[in-house]
C-alpha cells in the first residue's frame, strides 16, 4: 500500500495517514489480518518523523481499525472490515461537499462537475476490467 501525505494541506499528517488507512479498509484494499508497513519503514517512505506514524497507528488501534502484536507489527482488525451504510454515506457526503467547494472556487458549472465525475467513474471501471482480464 502506498501512502501520500501533503504537509501544507492544513490537515495533520497523522490524520491524513489515518484517513487513508480507514478508506483502504472500508474499500477492501486492506483486508482483515493484513499487515501494515512498520512504523520505521513508513516513516522512511514518507520522510516524516516515526512518532507521527506511531500516533496514527495508536489512534487507529484505539478505534478498533487495527491491532498491534508486539515485535510482529500492526495488522488490520477483522472488526474494521466494513463501515456501516450510514457511515459510508456520511463519508461520501463529506467528500462530495469538498468536491463542490473546490468546483465552486474553480468556477466550474454543474455540467462540468457531473461530466468529470462520470468520466472518472468510467475510467476506473475500464481500468478495473483491464486489471481483471490480466489476472486470468
Amino acid at each position: 500500500m502506498w501512502f501520500r501525505v501533503e504537509p501544507g494541506r492544513g490537515v495533520p499528517i497523522y490524520i491524513q495517514i489515518m484517513d487513508q488507512i480507514r478508506r483502504s479498509v472500508a474499500g477492501g484494499t486492506l483486508a482483515p489480518g493484513e499487515q501494515l508497513p512498520s512504523v520505521r519503514d513508513l516513516a522512511l517512505q514518507l520522510a516524516i518523523n516515526p512518532n507521527t506514524i506511531s500516533k496514527a497507528y495508536q489512534e487507529l488501534e484505539h478505534e478498533g481499525v487495527v491491532y498491534t502484536l508486539r515485535g510482529r507489527g500492526t495488522f488490520v482488525s477483522g472488526q474494521a472490515s466494513a463501515l456501516s451504510e450510514s457511515d459510508r454515506l456520511k463519508r461520501l457526503d463529506e467528500s462530495v461537499d469538498k468536491l463542490l467547494v473546490e468546483a465552486y472556487h474553480l468556477g466550474c458549472t454543474t455540467g462540468e462537475v457531473l461530466g468529470a465525475v462520470k468520466k472518472r467513474i468510467k475510467d476506473r471501471e475500464a481500468s478495473k476490467e483491464g486489471a481483471d482480464d490480466g489476472r486470468q
